[in-house]
């Protein structure tokens, strides 16, 4: 018995001077400043999940935009980060519930695209703290989404710049038709801007509201049967789901609609004083990589609108609506169909 304790003594001593020597040996070296992951193996990759309300090309391309913002920042996907793609389909239910996945996966960031898909991934985030950074929202204010765990970017509308461009196109137009969601914040905060600023530059706003998609056509009628002079579009999720029947129904009559981003104008909207939703994209990409890399919390960085906006033009359909384009129209916009 002595003797077997005296060699297990003798070996816990041996081992315990190897682990010291070998500790020295890498104090000596200079060591690894970075931590070890868990299994001793690299870092796994952080996680985002991204909740985007619908699939329309302007939401679309606001996730490209941040996909390539983050890569513009430096990080790669596959060994700095990794993605959970959800699509509501303009559900709200099913946003809520992507956002309740994403909280119960434990992702690193939660990436909204829209407005209901920021409420609803916020919601589930607070309770675990997870941050969120939200894009394509016109009023973070309105939404309640200015404060907390939260930022991203705002595509606000440049409404003067539309009333502007719409009473150069058309110097005799008196009514702007508009059609919009009543439950979308975004819209009714817009067309609240537009009623505003109407009078300043000789016109009036008759608007219709609906509650889904089943009734944008029959509001388009409604505002065609009262005579509008032309119609402008916002970014209202329900009613871009259905541009190209509205469009249908207004060059029928003759009645051209404004655009309030790029791909409005690219499926035949006449022109627009608008935003291109890449550029969004880009600046929201490039705030969430701060996040990731710990250089700033989302109460550090408050939300950001878009720094300017374009004027776009759609020769084709300004010709088939009759409409010259003025000089200075012409000198400043970005022609869609080149």
């Amino acid at each position: 018995m002595m003797k077997t304790l005296k060699k297990f003594y003798s070996g816990l001593l041996a081992l315990t001077l190897a682990l010291s020597l070998a500790a020295c040996g890498e104090a000596a070296s200079g060591g690894s400043d970075a931590p070890d992951a868990p299994d001793g193996g690299e870092e796994k990759p952080l996680v985002i999940g991204i909740s985007q309300y619908g699939e329309h090309a302007s939401l679309d391309n606001c996730r490209t935009g941040f996909l390539q913002g983050l890569e513009e920042a430096g990080l790669v996907e596959g060994v700095d980060y990794t993605i959970e793609y959800q699509n509501a389909g303009f559900d709200d239910n099913i946003a809520t519930q992507i956002g309740a996945t994403f909280s119960a996966m434990g992702v690193d960031l939660m990436a909204a695209i829209a407005t209901p898909s920021a409420t609803a991934c916020f919601a589930a985030a607070e309770d675990k703290d997870i941050p969120v950074i939200f894009t394509a929202i016109t009023d973070p204010v309105g939404a309640n989404l200015d404060s907390g765990n939260i930022t991203g970017t705002s595509d606000v509308l440049p409404v003067e710049g539309q009333l502007d461009l719409i009473r150069q196109l058309q110097p005799n137009a008196g009514t702007i038709g508009i059609v919009y969601t009543t439950s979308e914040a975004n819209s009714v905060y817009s067309v609240g801007v537009y009623e505003e600023k109407a009078a300043d530059y000789g016109f009036t706003i008759e608007t219709v509201g609906v509650l889904e998609q089943s009734e944008v056509t029959q509001a388009v009628d409604t505002l065609l049967s009262k005579g509008v002079d032309c119609i402008s579009n916002l970014t209202d999720n329900t009613v871009v789901g259905v541009l190209p029947a509205i469009l249908e129904k207004t060059n029928e009559a003759g009645v051209p609609v404004y655009g309030s981003e790029i791909e409005q104008m690219k499926l035949g909207c006449v022109a627009g004083a608008g935003l291109d939703y890449i550029k969004l994209g880009v600046q929201t990409g490039q705030m969430a990589a701060k996040i990731l890399r710990g250089e700033a919390a989302c109460q550090d960085l408050p939300y950001e609108a878009i720094e300017n906006y374009d004027l776009y033009i759609n020769s084709e359909a300004l010709d088939a609506m009759g409409l010259a384009i003025p000089g200075a129209v012409s000198a400043n916009a970005i022609e869609v169909n080149e």
